[in-house]
């Protein structure tokens, strides 16, 4: 069967779909204005042709990079990496989306980049867009993206009067259930680790609250602890600040699964046993929490539908759409590390 000639231009995929070259160029890019019909159709002919938009000529063209910027906001303090395992879930998430819709991602940190983002990455045609992960210590820098009224979103918490768009997770509901099912398990003295200079951090702080009082549990200052967020820093707090409570201390409840891992090696060296003398719960779920010694209970974060709604409200908005904040449940998750009781 002979194969077909290669097309090269724009305007033959547009003739033989039977559409204007805008509309064609928009359904290549899975532009949403176009109906699902005429993008599928379009690019069946596309790749029937082995037909290649020519990148550099478009963003000539359009003036439009057809790159998202994904920028890991981290503070000057944290030894936090993008190897962390909950940032290279979400990660992967964004990027195979982005593929998906035609664009190239570009990764860096606030720790690398400009100060003044807007210069940096929309002036310069760098990005069309940015997405930010993470809040860190109320960075400024989010603020003036938004007075400049530039395309971007952020994974974070909401508290609902942020000025631009937030998709995260309920981090209070999801401490609150971390910390009442400790306290289910028959845990009276239960300790925190997170660093609530960052927002996330701050909600599951607040809900760990919430728990404690609706049990009738004083909170105790000695047992919140400002932890940044790896594993070694979580085994160095419960080495060293930790370490005088351990006799009456029973439950741990740790803003993040590397933290709880730390926190639970440090317990494991000094012959304490998980969950019998003290229970542990983390927060995110990462793989390797269903897999350590003991299996870590957590609350698990849905990484897979808060990087689609990342992708989907950033192009919202750069194609003239509206975005708005949105709040993705999440789910307690039952391991060895806290279970206690069989009932």
């Amino acid at each position: 069967m002979k194969q077909a000639a290669k097309v090269m231009t724009l305007a033959d995929i547009a003739r033989l779909a039977g559409v204007s070259e805008s509309t064609a160029s928009r359904a290549l890019r899975d532009n949403p204005v176009i109906n699902a019909q005429t993008r599928q159709k379009v690019q069946q002919i596309a790749a029937d042709h082995q037909f290649k938009v020519n990148a550099t000529a478009r963003s000539l063209r359009t003036q439009k990079s057809h790159t998202i910027a994904v920028i890991i906001l981290f503070d000057a303090k944290t030894q936090q990496a993008i190897s962390d395992p909950f940032l290279l879930d979400i990660l992967g998430v964004i990027a195979d989306e982005l593929t998906a819709k035609g664009y190239d991602m570009l990764l860096s940190t606030s720790k690398t980049t400009d100060k003044d983002w807007r210069s940096y990455y929309f002036d310069s045609k760098r990005a069309d867009g940015l997405i930010v992960i993470g809040q860190g210590e109320h960075d400024a820098r989010v603020d003036q993206l938004a007075a400049a009224g530039v395309p971007f979103v952020v994974w974070g918490a909401t508290t609902g009067t942020e000025p631009y768009p937030v998709i995260g997770s309920d981090n209070r509901q999801g401490a609150q259930q971390a910390v009442a099912h400790l306290v289910k398990q028959g845990c009276q003295r239960i300790a925190f680790l997170g660093d609530i200079r960052h927002t996330e951090i701050e909600m599951r702080y607040l809900g760990y609250q919430d728990a404690l009082q609706a049990a009738n549990i004083k909170a105790e200052p000695a047992l919140q602890l400002n932890t940044d967020f790896t594993a070694q820093a979580g085994y160095l707090q419960t080495q060293q600040a930790l370490f005088s409570q351990l006799s009456s201390l029973d439950g741990i409840f740790a803003a993040s699964d590397a933290i709880a891992m730390g926190a639970m090696k440090a317990l494991l060296e000094h012959g304490i046993k998980v969950p019998q003398q003290v229970a542990i719960v983390g927060f995110d779920d990462i793989a390797m929490s269903a897999y350590c010694t003991p299996s870590l209970t957590t609350v698990k974060q849905d990484t897979h539908a808060g990087g689609q709604l990342l992708v989907a409200q950033l192009l919202s908005r750069i194609n003239g759409g509206k975005a708005a904040s949105q709040l993705l449940p999440v789910k307690l998750v039952d391991r060895q590390s806290s279970l206690r009781n069989s009932t």
